[in-house]
């Protein structure tokens, strides 16, 4: 993976991102208040991983009908999307708490979601975050079985349509996780990200495969012997559940970087991407939904991604008066700031560039 440096000759973009942090920073001395977690944060975190753990608690406990069952691995499939993005992402980003064992703690909710966290470390926090939409460097708009996000990577007849069937294998996102994280750190391992991560390698594997094995005897074998479910509904039950959670999760996170005006940049042939690092994260992110309060609560201000990537170090909790700074400096400097007013027009914007990503 050749390195990619962020730089412009225009000193004002520099500039901007020196005037960013500086009012973002006044914003919490003047306030006096704290970057990381609240109250309300506290109280979302009870209730996110309740609406995992209580309907799981429910079935094993009163044994109900199969209906009732599969209602309650729909609000599990539910909770499994809130917590991922209203609870582990701020903690694997450290953004959670000031004390680390609080952040570890709760970042470890996603073993409980099937999925590996230092996989999410490289993926999102590294790839992601540092090569935000740019082809063959963010995993995150790779080609996905079927699906085609990326403008530079190949296009194939069936991406023609894609802008149909997407969502139905965006519900397997969960899913194929419980699988993908084997071959994904395999080659971090190869490719000595995990070192990067000061993880050794081997032992990290073989944790990972203990703790996939332990996921996968709670939450598929807890049923079968406490309950008189058969294999196959217990297994249908895992599946919705998680097709349910994979389908939230990938839509919102597409909504935020595969929309209208979320640039795709590639870097030059030495390696550079012509802009300053906090321009080309404005440039590639967008917002969605400012005052919808439900969407502001339940998606962990992953409608916020422009301040997420601005400032991943600070608790989402505080991305929506942010963005209001984000934006007056923006509009100061003369930059895009990207935000689609309501969850309706980032779903058809997104639709539209599946359109366009599947034909040439």
């Amino acid at each position: 993976m050749k390195a990619i440096r962020f730089a412009n000759e225009d000193k004002s973009q520099e500039t901007f991102s020196s005037a960013l942090r500086k009012n973002v920073n006044n914003y919490f001395k003047e306030n006096n208040i704290s970057q990381n977690a609240n109250s309300a944060m506290i109280i979302k975190t009870i209730v996110m991983v309740s609406l995992y753990l209580v309907p799981f608690a429910f079935l094993l406990i009163f044994n109900p009908s199969s209906w009732i069952g599969l209602i309650c691995s729909i609000i599990m499939g539910i909770g499994i999307a809130g917590t991922g993005m209203g609870v582990m992402h701020d903690a694997v980003h450290g953004s959670y708490s000031k004390k680390k064992w609080v952040n570890n703690l709760l970042g470890g909710s996603l073993y409980l979601l099937g999925s590996n966290v230092l996989n999410w470390k490289i993926q999102h926090n590294v790839l992601h975050h540092t090569y935000t939409n740019i082809n063959e460097y963010d995993e995150d708009i790779d080609s996905k079985g079927p699906i085609r996000l990326a403008e530079k990577s190949e296009l194939k007849w069936f991406h023609k349509h894609q802008y149909i069937h997407a969502f139905f294998f965006y519900g397997l996102m969960t899913l194929s996780k419980t699988y993908n994280d084997f071959p994904q750190l395999a080659k971090y391992n190869k490719h000595g990200l995990t070192k990067g991560q000061n993880g050794k390698p081997t032992w990290e594997y073989i944790k990972m495969v203990f703790r996939k094995v332990l996921y996968l005897t709670l939450i598929i074998g807890l049923p079968l012997y406490f309950t008189d479910y058969n294999w196959w509904q217990v297994l249908i039950g895992f599946f919705v559940m998680h097709w349910v959670a994979g389908f939230i999760l990938a839509v919102i996170f597409q909504l935020a970087h595969v929309v209208e005006g979320a640039d795709q940049p590639m870097p030059s042939e030495d390696g550079n991407i012509d802009n300053e690092f906090a321009v080309h994260q404005l440039l590639t992110t967008s917002d969605f939904a400012r005052n919808n309060h439900f969407l502001n609560w339940f998606v962990g201000g992953l409608n916020f991604q422009v301040e997420h990537h601005l400032f991943p170090q600070i608790c989402h909790v505080h991305y929506k008066n942010l963005s209001y700074i984000v934006e007056k400096t923006a509009k100061e400097f003369n930059l895009p700031y990207n935000l689609k007013p309501t969850f309706g027009a980032a779903f058809m914007s997104h639709v539209k560039r599946l359109k366009e990503l599947g034909r040439a």
